[in-house]
């Protein structure tokens, strides 16, 4: 799994204040409208997934590759809305967003132990001890954002240290979500770091289309 948010170099403080103050009306509004409805129909393509894994051992590609694709738009919106990226978060499922990267291959086979084990007990060992760890570091992260809009605004460049913080919390995030929508079998694991994402050697298009 490869997964991160550019560092831009500068960020545009005219941005950073009109996202702060109009973010929910121009950005979410707009955006969660129809995400609304492409995660309904992504919670039946993944009752649906569940049993084709149980039956053939194997995630369909193409519901794999609508649920990867709308992990990329959820994101494109959400680092927008946290500050940590400049310019419009793209609509579509097949868009394009140079300043995020999401990739993960679909597995040959999936494990039918695990994809029983976490439609049963998933809320259990996954969710209960997990978000218990994210609840406090959310609290950390409420400061970090409060810092980090200061610091923008003044400077205009986001702390690199914080920035890794609030992209480990959304990979932190993602990785739970890819588990438990049996798009991996990998427990995820506690922790914030991971592979440094190489947005200079790969080009955009790719990234976001493979």
């Amino acid at each position: 799994m490869n997964y991160g948010v550019r560092h831009q170099e500068t960020y545009s403080r005219g941005e950073l204040l009109l996202r702060t103050f109009f973010g929910g009306f121009y950005i979410a509004l707009p955006h969660a409208f129809i995400l609304i409805f492409l995660l309904l129909w992504s919670s039946i393509l993944n009752f649906v997934t569940f049993w084709a894994i149980l039956i053939t051992g194997r995630f369909p590609e193409s519901m794999f590759n609508y649920q990867l694709n709308l992990q990329r738009w959820a994101l494109r919106v959400n680092v927008r809305l946290q500050n940590l990226s400049d310019g419009y978060p793209a609509f579509g499922l097949s868009a394009t967003d140079s300043n995020i990267l999401i990739a993960i291959e679909r597995p040959e086979k999936s494990n039918r132990g695990t994809v029983l084990l976490r439609a049963i007990f998933g809320f259990l060992y996954v969710l209960i001890p997990h978000v218990f760890c994210l609840f406090f570091l959310l609290i950390g992260a409420s400061f970090v954002r409060l810092i980090a809009f200061w610091a923008v605004l003044i400077t205009g460049k986001y702390p690199k240290g914080m920035h890794n913080y609030m992209v480990g919390l959304l990979r932190w995030q993602y990785r739970i979500s890819i588990y438990m929508g049996y798009m991996t079998d990998v427990y995820p694991p506690f922790s914030l770091s991971g592979d440094e994402a190489d947005f200079s050697s790969v080009n955009s298009t790719d990234i976001l289309n493979n």
